[in-house]
């Protein structure tokens, strides 16, 4: 077992640093990258960094020249041979070959592309820039240095005794969580922790220990990098990304109220099976749900990640039955904000009467809240988002109006054509 705190100690980002792969990003970049090489390969798009916690000065605790030399070093990087049969060979949600040789060939060649990177203030604005499919690996990769560099910036000067009890009591918490988790004889629960977590190493250990604690209660983890090395299950489908674009794309009200449902007819026809799950909030999830095709009643299941988890699940069942379907035969899958109590309550509530599956994130592999002085390894809300397609702006409501983004008059617009009515603020844990 590798000696977290001894590593930290001895430090040094050569031998340690962030990004050690292109597969150290999630499974599902991988998947909509395939879709978006295939198909939107010449939209042009902006990404960019949102820290959503102002009060987390990232620009004072980092130094520009150690943030520059780790995008720098991940630009480097490309895939490995082993890296590339794995991809190519594995077996992904029991089917063979989910890469094709086309898009295969030109990911071997990959490189990230170009950032930009201004300090204005107390923060950074890091932006990336070009075409689609190469611009949209820049996500994770970005999220993991800029989160990962925190955590060193606090840790630097701890001593050894200092480091080895603070990773003590961070793992005994994890631990702690895990005979929690033991209790749900039914429970299916992933790492879903890769974006925001406390460092990469911290993730590897989380995820041996869920593997040693759950057994097969853990489904696997959405790191590409770490379910290859420890012979898991990679967990991912889809996110945000693609409906925000198709919707930027979208050149009349009506284009852009029917673009959520092009995502996914696209998705229908690359992917099947249990990939087929929707993730219906971007726009808010009972108007989604409302006007939806009747086709997409028959998918899997569907992936609750704004808003008050429990009122999407009910809406989601609701939704199934008046589609005829039997949501004891869907699989929701919970995946915001989740820690041990909500993962409790909604497993008592919602066993039984449909799947559940659990993709627990930042507080599984960033929960170092009040083990230091000013709690100053708190896990905060920190995002890399496309924020323009083709010039056009980018918007996501959610199901949680603290986590909507883009120009206020583009946002009145969606909420227009989306009929998204009074909304509930929620907390933004992460």
């Amino acid at each position: 077992m590798t000696d977290i705190a001894k590593r930290v100690y001895d430090h040094a980002w050569r031998i340690d640093p962030i990004v050690r792969s292109l597969l150290d990003t999630d499974f599902y970049k991988l998947l909509m990258l395939q879709t978006v090489y295939r198909r939107h390969a010449d939209v042009e798009v902006e990404f960019s960094l949102i820290n959503r916690a102002r009060d987390v000065p990232l620009a004072r605790l980092i130094d520009e020249a150690d943030l520059r030399a780790q995008l720098d070093h991940a630009r480097g990087l490309s895939l490995s041979r082993g890296e590339s049969t794995w991809l190519r060979g594995n077996t992904f949600y029991g089917k063979r070959w989910m890469f094709g040789p086309d898009f295969m060939a030109w990911l071997e060649e990959f490189r990230l592309p170009e950032y930009e990177l201004v300090r204005k203030d107390d923060q950074y604005e890091l932006t990336f820039r070009g075409s689609w499919p190469e611009v949209m690996m820049w996500e994770i990769p970005a999220l993991a240095i800029l989160m990962e560099l925190r955590s060193r910036a606090v840790l630097n000067g701890m001593g050894r005794f200092e480091l080895q009890v603070l990773y003590a009591r961070a793992m005994a918490r994890v631990w702690e969580k895990i005979e929690r988790l033991r209790e749900m004889p039914d429970l299916r629960i992933s790492d879903f922790g890769t974006r925001r977590r406390h460092g990469f190493l911290w993730q590897d250990w989380c995820v041996e220990a869920m593997i040693e604690g759950l057994g097969e209660k853990f489904s696997g983890s959405s790191n590409c990098l770490i379910a290859m090395r420890h012979d898991i299950e990679a967990i991912g489908t889809n996110a945000h990304e693609l409906p925000m674009i198709y919707a930027a794309l979208a050149t009349s009200d009506a284009a852009l109220r029917q673009a959520p449902y092009d995502v996914l007819e696209n998705w229908h026809r690359d992917y099947d099976g249990n990939l087929r799950i929707i993730l219906p909030d971007t726009y808010g999830t009972k108007g989604f749900l409302a006007h939806a095709p009747d086709w997409l009643a028959s998918w899997t299941g569907i992936r609750i990640d704004s808003g008050d988890p429990a009122e999407g699940a009910e809406t989601a069942i609701a939704w199934w039955k008046s589609r005829g379907q039997d949501p004891r035969e869907k699989l929701v899958i919970f995946s915001d904000g989740l820690d041990v109590a909500k993962i409790e309550e909604l497993y008592a509530r919602f066993n039984d009467r449909v799947k559940l599956g659990f993709g627990w994130g930042t507080l599984l592999t960033n929960d170092f809240r009040g083990l230091t002085p000013q709690d100053r390894l708190a896990p905060f809300s920190l995002v890399c988002k496309a924020v323009s397609a083709n010039g056009r702006p980018t918007v996501k409501l959610s199901d949680n109006p603290a986590k909507a983004m883009g120009p206020a008059d583009e946002v009145a617009r969606y909420r227009r054509v989306f009929e998204v009515g009074a909304q509930v603020a929620q907390p933004v844990i992460v």
